[in-house]
């Protein structure tokens, strides 16, 4: 069973850091490329970071780039992403994803996401 739970959210004021995490099991993590999205209310979800397999490769949204850094531990499952320099427009529902191919047929999967909001 594919299970992906984040952590690390929270409340933090402009200019201030939060790092997620996001703990993976029931598929071979450290041979799928994994993303980081976000969805702030009243708005589409939207892909902030994804990161190859083995961590080699990144891309970023341009409203994060320079500000977050996604990365990998594969002995240990586990996405984080690392925001740093943290804007109210940042406010948001954020979400670990991977896309498994199972006989031809790809599927996305979800964690239940973790908030941040950033907020004087």
């Amino acid at each position: 069973q594919v299970q992906l739970v984040e952590s690390g959210g929270g409340l933090v004021q402009p200019g201030g850091s939060l790092r997620l995490s996001c703990a993976a099991s029931g598929f071979t993590f450290s041979k799928n490329y994994m993303y980081w999205y976000r969805q702030a209310p009243g708005r589409e979800r939207e892909l902030v970071a994804r990161i190859s397999s083995a961590g080699g490769s990144t891309n970023y949204a341009d409203s994060v780039k320079g500000r977050f850094t996604i990365s990998r531990d594969n002995a240990k499952n586990t996405v984080y992403l690392q925001m740093n320099s943290l804007k109210p427009k940042d406010t948001a529902m954020y979400y670990c994803n991977v896309i498994l191919t199972n006989s031809g047929n790809s599927r996305d999967y979800w964690g239940q996401g973790t908030q941040v909001t950033v907020s004087s």
